[in-house]
């Protein structure tokens, strides 16, 4: 016997995945229908609406905007008024980072799911709990990190972000590094790792390696990517390789401290 399907489980899921259209009740397909075909001559530029702000001029706005926070705080206002991203318009909230602003160990993921989107914090989901753990199992809590993402809104239904999109969030996560000015940052997932270092490699490849980040302060950052946590909840198997990096970040802390 087939299991019952739960109605409202299955509603819900919808929800997350994005799902806003009901094709119908029943499959099939839909009836054919002639469409009016207007001629290319008698097509108005009136009826193309076409931005008339490029990416490139939003881009600038971004980074001139980003220069003028002096701190975090200030940082965090001219996120929450910043009307050049799309994703604004779709995020119940704008998800700053999280954690302590002097630590020398700085956790950038991707961006925020539907429960960081709803609480207004990083990393406080499933994968929340998951990195919480990974984090404890090398002598580290979240009080001594500062946890952020590459995009502070949330893309509907959780889909990967355009590049566009990473492009003009981008200045703000740059000026966050610069404002902390940590000694390491890890990098979750392989978003995090093509934004930050501008990188085509993908997470597999670059898993493990040590890389560096050039602060304008001519300081250089140490660079760990691994595995973001939502994959491991999708594949266990690569928990023990993450492991492995973590203990990577525990002995160059230790280092560190020295």
């Amino acid at each position: 016997m087939d299991k019952q399907i739960n109605i409202q489980e299955t509603l819900d899921w919808y929800i997350v995945a994005g799902v806003d259209e009901v094709v119908g009740d029943t499959p099939g397909l839909a009836a054919e229908k002639t469409l009016p075909v207007t001629p290319l001559n008698k097509i108005s530029v009136k009826q193309v609406n076409v931005s008339t702000v490029s990416i490139s001029a939003t881009l600038k706005n971004a980074k001139e905007a980003c220069q003028k926070a002096n701190s975090l705080d200030e940082l965090r206002e001219l996120m929450i008024h910043f009307d050049g991203c799309n994703l604004k318009n779709t995020a119940a909230s704008t998800v700053f980072g999280d954690g302590n602003p002097k630590t020398k160990v700085m956790l950038i993921g991707e961006a925020p799911g539907a429960d960081e989107d709803r609480i207004g914090k990083p990393f406080v989901g499933r994968c929340g709990h998951l990195l919480d753990k990974m984090l404890a199992a090398i002598g580290l809590s979240r009080n001594e990190c500062y946890i952020t993402n590459v995009l502070p809104w949330r893309p509907p239904g959780n889909r990967t972000p355009t590049d566009e999109e990473i492009a003009v969030c981008l200045p703000f996560l740059k000026r966050q590094i610069e404002l902390i000015g940590p000694d390491i940052l890890l990098l979750l997932g392989g978003i995090a790792l093509k934004s930050v270092l501008d990188c085509n490699d993908s997470i597999s490849r670059t898993r493990g390696k040590w890389l560096q980040y050039s602060l304008s302060q001519n300081k250089e950052l140490q660079v760990l990517a691994t595995y973001h946590p939502s994959y491991l909840l999708r594949s266990s198997n690569q928990k023990a390789k993450v492991w492995t990096d973590f203990l990577r970040l525990k002995k160059k802390l230790s280092e560190i401290n020295q």
